[in-house]
């Protein structure tokens, strides 16, 4: 098995410290979405996005995934988290066991694919020429997908 869980890249959060990552909505970085097969290695050591075991372009999905919406961070008590909100692709016949999340905002970090999160379905899911959506977690300092408490 590849995935091994849902993390944040160790790279992330330096950058984060850096401030080399915007997540306002109205005004703040790109982020994107790539969806991958079970053949895919991350590690919290990953940095950036990549080609290899991507799933194949299908219905209004394609390399490189899709563009998030972001949703403004906020706080709740002593947590600070930032979420967004969920994608659909649709008329797409897609397999896929898990994601990653990264910013293609130049000067984000490094270059222009800088990664963040890296998601584990626990299980491959799978869309036969209809929608393939990812639904994240409530956004609240208990489930939302990035949080620092």
């Amino acid at each position: 098995m590849a995935f091994t869980g849902n993390f944040l890249c160790t790279s992330f959060k330096q950058e984060l410290l850096q401030a080399k990552h915007d997540f306002t909505a109205s005004t703040g970085h790109t982020f994107k979405i790539a969806l991958y097969t079970n053949s895919a290695s991350f590690t919290a050591a990953t940095t950036d996005y990549t080609v290899t075991n991507e799933v194949g372009a299908s219905g209004t999905y394609s390399a490189g995934g899709g563009t998030l919406t972001n949703v403004t961070p906020t706080t709740s008590g002593t947590t600070a988290y930032a979420d967004f909100a969920d994608i659909t692709f649709t008329s797409a016949t897609i397999t896929a066991r898990g994601a990653l999340i990264y910013n293609t905002t130049t000067g984000g970090g490094s270059g222009t694919t800088e990664a963040v999160a890296v998601l584990d379905f626990g299980a491959d899911k799978t869309s036969t020429a209809g929608d393939f959506q990812i639904a994240f977690p409530t956004a609240d300092a208990s489930n939302a997908i990035i949080r620092l408490a």
